[in-house]
């Protein structure tokens, strides 16, 4: 077997693949032989039929079989042992004077067109300069995350007050009847309600100002409008065990509890950051703005690497690119795609493919390589992430690892982390190697500046 690369030009070629009968013939009498030990036909034992009828049956499609696979096989093997560096995948070339005839030709030539890499130079250094975002918190909106934690991290206190709307009445709940029969009606030892869920105002108002030893009469189903859910929370059943329940039912009240905000103080701050992380109502709000602010970083590395991304764009504007290839490829692999929409795409996916070849180009000069450690700790970063966007900085060590346990469990989360990872170390040797122009800027202009990024990616 012979394997060689002919070059067009740079950036195109063909591999050659010769076979010979002595390449493929042991794999085709080997398969055959397996043929005739599975054999069924009738008028013979298994594994009996004569070779020569076996041949005749299968000896072409075994034969033609084989030598794909081998070919297959040989492609591969040379671009990995070659070190080519290709883009997109070896396409057959089946123009007529490049057919095979498998049963007559003695050397079997097979062709592939192959796009190669372009070798370029892509100078960045601090003649570059890019814009890197330091996102500020306005004090409203850190007043605001203040309350929410005084409000997400309160209790339930009892008070001798008359009852509010929004306060939680317990008591016993016992089913009133005028028949006889008083053996089944319903005791709730442990009833509770709030006033505000209540739909029917005339009985709402009768909670509203009760207070404990107070005993209030009412009809739960006309209470919440014949809602069988919320009728079936407050009688402590099932939806199906209410739908008869027509009776009245006294409420003794028991104690009423109103909610209370969390008090800013040590409590507070060991459950929402840590025990003895902070020790002071100043100290507790910095760490907050702090981590708020971080929460800005992935999407201000996002704008940072967009600018990089036009800028090593533009460098390579005269970078010579196998378009041709790249269409028949695009064309050729892409499901329902016609050629008008590839001319119409492809100056944007060449785009995306520069952009893509220069992180290699960067990455491999620059010996920045991604380990599972690094992976690893990307996930537990983007776990921290997103339980802080509701709140949830403190979580248990185990609660966070086996979450992000879970992740790493997924192929395709694993491939997405590993691929942020090694955009993140770019990103970092980036703001080593080029001009960083800091430019710091509120959250709300942040905000108001990606939205009218992601517009103009979506117009486009």
């Amino acid at each position: 077997m012979k394997s060689t690369l002919n070059k067009t030009d740079e950036v195109n070629g063909t591999i050659v693949i010769e076979l010979e009968k002595a390449d493929y013939q042991e794999n085709v009498d080997k398969s055959l032989n397996q043929f005739r030990q599975r054999a069924n036909i009738p008028g013979f034992r298994q594994g009996k039929v004569p070779k020569s009828l076996i041949q005749k049956l299968y000896g072409k499609a075994v034969k033609a079989d084989e030598i794909n696979k081998i070919v297959t096989d040989e492609v591969g093997n040379f671009i990995r042992d070659n070190k080519l560096k290709i883009l997109g995948e070896p396409l057959p070339d089946n123009s007529d004077e490049k057919l095979v005839d498998l049963e007559n030709d003695e050397i079997l030539k097979f062709y592939f067109d192959v796009a190669l890499t372009p070798e370029f130079d892509l100078p960045l250094d601090k003649s570059v300069e890019l814009t890197c975002h330091k996102v500020l918190l306005e004090e409203n909106l850190l007043d605001e995350q203040m309350d929410a934690y005084k409000k997400n991290y309160g209790t339930y206190l009892s008070v001798e007050d008359e009852a509010k709307d929004t306060d939680l009445i317990k008591g016993t709940l016992t089913e009133l009847s005028d028949s006889e029969d008083k053996d089944n009606l319903q005791v709730i030892e442990n009833a509770i309600l709030m006033p505000s869920y209540i739909k029917d105002e005339e009985i709402k108002s009768s909670f509203t100002g009760s207070k404990a030893g107070d005993k209030v009469v009412f009809n739960p189903k006309k209470a919440y409008d014949n809602n069988e859910a919320e009728i079936a929370s407050l009688l402590q059943t099932t939806k199906d065990k209410v739908k008869n329940i027509d009776s009245d039912f006294s409420l003794e009240i028991k104690e009423v509890t109103r909610y209370q905000e969390a008090e800013m103080n040590q409590e507070l701050f060991d459950r929402v950051l840590g025990e003895g992380v902070v020790t002071t109502e100043e100290e507790f709000r910095t760490r907050i703005k702090s981590e708020l602010e971080k929460q800005f970083k992935p999407n201000a590395d996002h704008l940072f690497i967009h600018e990089a991304r036009d800028i090593i764009v533009e460098k390579m504007k005269e970078v010579k690119f196998p378009d041709e290839f790249l269409k028949r490829w695009l064309l050729e692999t892409g499901e329902n795609r016609t050629s008008e929409q590839v001319e119409d795409d492809y100056p944007k996916i060449l785009e995306d493919l520069k952009f893509h070849i220069a992180k290699q180009k960067i990455a491999e000069e620059n010996n920045i390589s991604v380990e599972f450690a690094d992976i690893e700790a990307l996930a537990a970063e983007v776990a921290k992430a997103q339980f802080a966007q509701y709140g949830m900085t403190n979580l248990p060590a185990d609660v966070l690892q086996n979450y992000t346990k879970s992740m790493l469990e997924k192929e395709e989360t694993v491939q997405n982390l590993y691929d942020k990872a090694t955009e993140d170390k770019i990103i970092d040797w980036l703001k080593e190697n080029v001009t960083v122009i800091e430019k710091e800027i509120s959250s709300k202009e942040f905000n108001d500046l990606m939205n009218e990024r992601t517009r103009l990616q979506e117009e486009n």
